[in-house]
């Protein structure tokens, strides 16, 4: 399918596209604010994660969407469902669990995939200008 102007091509597929159901839920329990998202601004989220996730190595993207298949499935030992049928209120439960897990390895993959949805949510532009946010390469200089 030829790309035209309003409809970019990408050479790859998107790095999560099997787990954006999983990974909108988490998103909206982590940022509540992103479930008033737009698809426009799901497209963003996902195009900063991709970005995010490309040049890295392809054994961390595997150990990711192993974690995010684990966090998909974990649920069901506790609640009886996957983490996406969860209320917000039992996901917040588990990913708290997740957050101060007594493993390193899974505090570090939840820290990680944290980080990973601010950046979606955060490095939009319409966020960015709703918060007021000003960066400059000139950092506490440009305030004088």
């Amino acid at each position: 399918m030829p790309s035209t102007e309003n409809s970019p091509r990408r050479s790859s597929p998107p790095a999560l596209a099997a787990f954006r159901p999983l990974v909108r839920a988490i998103a909206c329990t982590i940022v509540p604010e992103a479930a008033a998202m737009d698809e426009k601004a799901w497209d963003e989220f996902d195009a900063l994660m991709d970005s995010a996730l490309a040049d890295r190595p392809r054994e961390l993207r595997r150990r990711l969407e192993l974690f995010l298949r684990a966090i998909e499935w974990l649920p069901v030992i506790r609640f009886g469902r996957r983490f996406t049928s969860l209320e917000p209120a039992q996901r917040a439960r588990f990913l708290s669990m997740l957050e101060n897990h007594p493993a390193q390895i899974i505090r570090s993959g939840f820290w990680g995939l944290r980080t990973l949805v601010l950046l979606g949510y955060y490095g939009r532009p319409e966020t960015v200008a709703a918060i007021g946010y000003a960066a400059s390469p000139r950092g506490w200089e440009a305030r004088r």
